[in-house]
């Protein structure tokens, strides 16, 4: 078939072969025209000649369309968001909505602490080597984008699986307990009580053990050493705050060198922990002292179980009286000048020695009297020098001086 009748009959749809491969032919008599046939022909016509050229045409890919993976989504924080008394050593998890990618951005933790996160399937958790210390507000912040949380899925796909937004949650530790405050105190000496564990003891160089402890204290048993009165046992309070344990307190924080608050603070359990891991104890001992109002008036020494001292002493006159109570040793001076008013409304200026101030301007110490055993002072429990000399060698900072009768 000529090739122009060829291709009318392929313009009108009534040929669909292909004709003779040629590189080149000329016809004349068609208009201008373009046809590809098959993807492969191209005619190409002009004026009064048509060039037939063949020609190579890909033929067109079909495109792949990239689904990305969902966004992920926290499920839970553990502790929960603004919990108060949490325990300090407890793990944080944070679980979401599909397993997460091995090199997936992390949580950050404010303030720090040494540990390490661990991710096992849609859950990353974070475990301290120690923990939070007491009182302190935890924020886990949990980050987004392409540096934060990623899915497993977004990785094999490519795209998404990422944290739409990053968002914090905090987190409150609880105080450290008394009674574990109580049980520390006792090792190191400073109750007149013994404590002893149930079970195996926390290692005192253990960190962690001791931080926890601090939280949750083991079981155990306190036991008194002999020897005290039995006013002395009547202000043991086990578990909760009392007299022998702020006295005890202040012990420790002129020991170490710090505030007598009488207060155990932040900075009293960092400092205690530390004592208890390099074994250093009270050196003082244990001292309770009674100063008798009853005639003829006594003070009464006891030092680690045993009765050190008794000895007539003065306290107040009617009126100026010593006050009663019990309270802890806050002050000692070796000589002093004690200066105030009488009250008859003079002044007085009066050479005093082996001073130990309990409460407010009162004190044990010596002043030169003709006798002893009654009311004579302005409040001050006054005794003979020597006397006094031995209850200021005892009497060390927090010991108690019960006022009583």
């Amino acid at each position: 078939m000529p090739y122009s009748d060829w291709f009318r009959r392929v313009a009108s749809g009534r040929e669909t072969g292909r004709p003779r491969a040629r590189k080149s032919m000329l016809i004349t008599g068609i208009s201008a025209a373009v046809v590809v046939i098959a993807g492969v022909a191209v005619l190409l016509v002009g004026p009064g000649k048509t060039t037939l050229r063949t020609t190579s045409v890909a033929a067109s890919r079909p495109m792949h369309t990239v689904h990305p993976a969902p966004a992920l989504q926290v499920r839970s924080v553990t502790p929960g968001s603004n919990s108060p008394g949490v325990n300090g050593t407890s793990s944080i998890e944070v679980g979401f909505s599909a397993p997460l990618a091995a090199d997936s951005g992390l949580p950050t933790l404010s303030p720090s602490v040494a540990g390490s996160w661990r991710v096992d399937g849609s859950t990353a958790t974070f475990t301290p080597v120690a923990g939070f210390p007491e009182d302190t507000t935890v924020t886990v912040t949990i980050p987004a984008g392409s540096a934060g949380m990623r899915s497993a899925a977004g990785t094999k796909a490519g795209a998404g699986g990422y944290l739409a937004s990053g968002f914090t949650r905090s987190f409150t530790t609880a105080s450290y307990s008394t009674l574990r405050l109580e049980q520390l105190l006792a090792q190191l000496g400073y109750l007149p009580l013994t404590w002893t564990a149930s079970g195996t003891p926390v290692q005192p160089s253990d960190t962690a053990g001791q931080l926890a402890a601090a939280y949750t204290p083991p079981a155990g048993n306190f036991s008194w050493q002999s020897g005290y009165p039995s006013v002395l046992t009547s202000f043991w309070s086990e578990g909760t705050n009392n007299l022998i344990l702020t006295g005890a307190v202040r012990a420790f924080q002129s020991e170490e060198g710090l505030t007598m608050d009488g207060v155990a603070g932040p900075t009293v359990w960092s400092e205690l922990l530390k004592a208890v891991a390099a074994g250093h104890g009270n050196g003082n001992g244990y001292t309770y002292a009674v100063a008798s109002k009853a005639l003829p008036e006594t003070l009464t020494i006891w030092h680690d179980g045993r009765e050190v001292l008794s000895t007539p002493a003065n306290t107040g006159i009617p009126v100026a009286p010593t006050v009663d109570g019990t309270f802890p040793v806050y002050e000692k001076l070796t000589y002093q000048i004690m200066q105030g008013t009488n009250p008859d409304g003079s002044t007085y200026a009066d050479p005093v020695s082996w001073v130990s101030y309990f409460n407010g301007g009162d004190a044990v110490h010596y002043f030169d009297r003709g006798s002893y055993g009654w009311p004579q002072s302005l409040g001050c429990v006054e005794l003979p020098e020597s006397s006094a000399e031995t209850a200021y060698r005892y009497l060390s900072y927090g010991s108690l001086v019960t006022v009583t009768g």
